[in-house]
């Protein structure tokens, strides 16, 4: 469930700032096709899933029992700069798109899975007492 949350709604700071510098709202998922081949949507939808279970997994597992979206923020903004530092060196289409907004999406995404986690954790513990 996390990753269908952070997934779909950590990219608002990005599309926002599309929107203000009217740039397309897709160009990001675009881009993120390049990393499994070329420039397409769904392309870059399916590569963006991918990361987003693959680091919610990561996330789920790492992150301390409490203050999970402030945890989380924190371990987005490290996200960003492993997922950006490497992107930007082999993507030139991501390397392209603003880098302000992307670290924001990082960091929302990690709040957002920080925050499905803590609710998950709290009906857990509601469950067996």
């Amino acid at each position: 469930m996390g990753a269908v949350v952070a997934g779909t709604l950590s990219g608002i700071p990005s599309t926002i700032d599309a929107l203000v510098h009217r740039r397309s709202i897709l160009e990001s998922t675009r881009a993120a096709g390049t990393l499994l081949g070329r420039r397409s949507i769904v392309r870059g939808a399916v590569a963006h899933a991918g990361m987003s279970l693959g680091w919610t997994a990561v996330l789920t597992t790492a992150l301390p029992r409490h203050h999970e979206p402030a945890w989380g923020a924190l371990a987005g903004a490290g996200i960003a700069a492993l997922d950006l530092g490497l992107a930007r060196r082999h993507w030139p289409a991501i390397a392209a798109l603003p880098t302000g907004a992307q670290v924001a999406d990082h960091i929302a995404f990690g709040a957002l899975v920080g925050t499905v986690l803590s609710i998950s954790r709290r009906a857990d513990a509601g469950a067996r007492s």
